[in-house]
């Protein structure tokens, strides 16, 4: 890839101010140039001269005498030849031609500085020397039979020169133009009426005068008659870019470029194509070495054409090949855009920019924070963007995690996925898939790169690989998901009742539901399609009925084809629009007779969230509970799972829905499934525990997942930070070592039990029983004495698993749990 050239200022290309040409005669034609198609490039340069203007001494600098003999005299000489050579291709004597140049030339001279200094009183110098320049061209070819047509050009440039559009003198020599135009076009009425009839001739004249007028003044005609000529233009730079850009990948030094070219011509069966003799001539004139790069994307009209309002053809291509090749010279360009009529490619180019900009993982993580796609406006980069998005958001989760071992599993499960979208983009129809596919491309490398130095940290450290995930649930790609075989024996029976009864997944948060629904694919038969729905996500997010259907279908489409690799048909937003419950159904149909043999299993997790939506009045509850009871009722092959923190009971509207059903209690791990989990979480895991501090990690964990692994991942993280020579065995001490380490990490986790999982009265009961010390057991009289309203607190604790009953009293059921209240009873 070639490097960006960096003794350019690109900010000194891509500008409203450029500077002319040193030499005079070129220096004039630009100015000529600027006067008629960028006007605020003249208002700037004439500005520029003006601030060094304080007395008259000054005129006799060196850059005011330059602009003063430009403007007043080699501009109007220069306008008077080139008016001389339209009078030839129009067919005029050559004898006439020099007369009337002489004469023009002469009378420039008079009404240029006469009109300049008249106008500059009033307007400035921008628009004195641009009236004095277009009145003396005027005036010179007055004689002729356009010279009242040039008055009115005097009028349309002076007031096109002015920077803001609506500036108080812009109407008055708008009017101007036009009396000017009016003029002239009668005198070129009445000259063309001799010939043809004074009437038509009259009639020719005005209509020409006034569309001459509207052209120059209000520059209609330009966006229409020259954009086709302007596109091929541009298209012609864009094509040679991009062979530019094909030679640069293949060529790295100016040699092989001659010695490619010369193989070339002597194929007698191929031809060099008139891109490559073109861009041969400009590697010697414009580039210094094959290995730098500069475009030439200056030379698309959108950046020296002003008055060019219908969007470009090819530019945000254009742009993004830039931008892509060099990030400088591409938002220089965007600089510049975005006060111009093209500005509507500035938004592609700065998402492109800050996706070109990333260089690091550091970078690709924060990504999803500062792009933004609608899904509600038609935009072609949103299928593209929400691609980088999403693998911006799963980097920012994968190096949250902990462990070095963790963060290589989940980048390359994402490296995994961003290699699958590169070969999408191949295939995809998009009109921008290829433009940004060497974005993803670098992403891709940049992450790649990082889990390869992960893996050399590891390897030279020696650590240990932490293979605990904490606070995000597991996926089919985690070696680590542990036993759960009777809840999948369990929810495969009731699968199989002929009642087909809903289920609930219920259990203590963190206890492992959507760990288990994400991995339920590996504990059921193949025959049943898992299609599992987080209601926290953009389902129960939705504004309206439409969008909840459309996120519903979108996310039991992915899951199907994620854990069953199973395709099911699409279903867009506009095909909900008119009757989303009946489309929605209609496409139920459709998904019914793709399963023929198979079971559908719906698992909508944490109902409690779509709950809370229904009860603020963003969905209906007849409509929604009641779609679902319609299919538990009428869809045989659907089976309904619902997963959550909280039993039907306690949400009475889902309970008159959803009749019957069947608890599927997910708890604690058997202490199989937890020395499993302990000792042999992935295979070949190095740590050793002795007795004693395995059993102590059971004893005060209790099994529960979600702490198993807190606990065993700060007994790693205390591990790594030792001796290689006693870092392979953990010990007793070791686990009391991580105990605090782990109430500190799992904050989170505790804060939430006391915060969202009991009242007031409980939370109280709780803090008392943990002062009481470990393994203690509170009587229930003592309970009653010190606490009112005992009987409901204290059954909510125990449908929380977070204390059990025994004969003599109550006791917490996790020591962790406890310790955590212990050391947080003031809060």
């Amino acid at each position: 890839m070639p490097t960006p050239n960096a003794s350019i200022d690109f900010t000194e290309i891509y500008t409203n101010s450029p500077k002319p040409h040193p030499n005079l005669i070129l220096g004039g034609l630009q100015l000529l140039f600027w006067l008629f198609v960028r006007p605020v490039a003249w208002y700037e340069y004439s500005q520029r001269i003006k601030d060094e203007i304080d007395s008259w001494d000054d005129l006799r600098k060196p850059n005011v005498l330059y602009f003063l003999l430009q403007g007043y005299l080699i501009v109007p000489i220069l306008a008077n030849l080139i008016f001389g050579f339209i009078l030839l291709a129009f067919g005029q004597p050559l004898q006439n031609i020099l007369s009337i140049l002489l004469s023009s030339i002469a009378t420039c001279l008079a009404l240029s500085v006469a009109f300049g200094v008249a106008f500059g009183v009033a307007f400035g110098v921008a628009g004195g020397v641009a009236f004095g320049v277009a009145g003396g061209v005027a005036g010179g070819v007055a004689g002729g039979v356009a010279g009242g047509v040039a008055f009115g050009v005097a009028g349309g440039v002076a007031g096109g020169v002015r920077r803001e559009i609506e500036n108080e003198y812009f109407n008055d020599l708008m009017l101007v133009g036009l009396v000017f135009a009016a003029v002239g076009g009668f005198g070129f009425g009445v000259a063309g009426g001799i010939k043809h009839g004074i009437w038509l001739g009259i009639a020719y004249g005005f209509a020409f005068s006034v569309l001459f007028f509207l052209g120059i003044t209000i520059n209609v005609w330009r966006p229409i008659v020259l954009y086709p000529l302007l596109g091929l233009w541009n298209l012609y730079f864009y094509q040679l870019e991009k062979q530019r850009v094909e030679l640069h990948d293949l060529l790295e030094l100016q040699n092989i470029l001659d010695e490619q070219l010369n193989k070339e011509r002597t194929n007698k069966r191929r031809k060099i194509n008139l891109w490559k003799n073109t861009l041969f001539l400009l590697y010697q004139v414009i580039q210094k070495s094959a290995s730098e790069y500069s475009s030439l994307l200056f030379y698309n009209s959108a950046f020296w054409d002003q008055w060019q309002r219908l969007p470009l053809y090819g530019l945000d291509k254009y742009l993004l090949l830039v931008i892509e090749r060099n990030p400088v010279e591409g938002a220089a360009a965007i600089n510049y855009l975005e006060t111009s009529f093209q500005k509507w490619v500035v938004q592609i180019g700065k998402d492109a920019l800050r996706l070109r900009n990333c260089t690091d993982v550091e970078s690709i993580r924060k990504v999803h924070q500062n792009i933004e796609t609608n899904d509600e406006l038609e935009n072609s980069t949103n299928p593209i963007l929400r691609v980088f998005l999403n693998t911006s958001q799963n980097v920012d989760a994968a190096l949250n995690q902990k462990s070095s071992f963790n963060q290589r599993i989940a980048l390359s499960s994402i490296a995994t996925d961003l290699n699958r979208q590169l070969e999408n983009f191949n295939r995809s129809t998009n009109k921008y898939a290829s433009s940004f596919k060497p974005f993803a491309q670098r992403w891709l490398e940049i992450i790649e790169n990082y889990i390869n130095h992960l893996t050399t940290i590891v390897e030279q450290n020696q650590e240990i690989d932490n293979p605990y995930i904490i606070g995000v649930p597991l996926t089919l790609e985690q070696e680590i998901f542990t036993g759960r075989d009777n809840i999948g024996l369990r929810i495969e029976r009731l699968l199989l009742d002929r009642r087909r009864p809903p289920l609930l997944l219920y259990g203590q948060r963190r206890m492992g539901k959507t760990s288990l629904l994400n991995n339920i694919s590996k504990l059921l038969p193949n025959t049943i399609i898992p299609m599992f729905v987080d209601l926290q996500g953009t389902a129960s997010s939705a504004s309206n009925h439409t969008g909840f259907l459309y996120n519903l279908a979108r996310e039991m489409i992915k899951s199907a084809k994620y854990q069953s690799a199973f395709i099911l048909p699409s279903l867009t937003r506009e095909k909900l629009e008119d009757d989303p419950f009946t489309r929605f159904n209609e496409w139920l149909d459709e998904v019914e007779k793709i399963l023929e043999q198979n079971t559908a299993l719906l698992m909508l997790d944490e109902f409690e969230t779509l709950d809370n939506a229904i009860s603020k009045g963003r969905f209906d509850e007849e409509d929604v509970l009641g779609i679902l009871r319609h299919l538990i009722q009428h869809r045989p092959k659907f089976k309904v799972l619902l997963a959550g923190s909280h039993t039907i009971e306690e949400y009475q509207r889902w309970a008159s829905y959803l009749i019957n059903v069947q608890v599927v209690h997910i708890s604690y791990l058997k202490e199989a499934e937890a020395r499993q989990l302990i000792e042999s979480p992935i295979k070949d895991f190095p740590l050793i525990y002795e007795p004693e501090a395995l059993t102590r990690v059971l004893q005060i964990t209790r099994c529960h997942p979600f702490l198993v692994q807190l606990l065993c991942g700060e007994i790693i993280t205390l591990k790594n930070e030792q001796d290689p020579l006693m870092r392979r065995l953990a010990r007793l001490a070791d686990v009391e070592t991580a105990i605090p380490e782990a109430l500190q990490s799992g904050s989170f986790f505790f804060a939430d039990i006391q915060t969202n999982q009991v009242d007031d009265n409980g939370r109280n009961i709780l803090k008392f029983m943990a002062t009481q010390g470990e393994g203690s057991v509170i009587r229930k009289q003592i309970i009653f004495q010190q606490f009112s309203d005992t009987e409901n607190s204290l059954s909510l604790l125990l449908q929380r698993d977070l204390i059990a009953e025994n004969n003599e009293g109550y006791c917490f059921q996790v020591e962790l749990i406890r310790r955590w209240f212990a050391s947080n009873k003031k809060s």
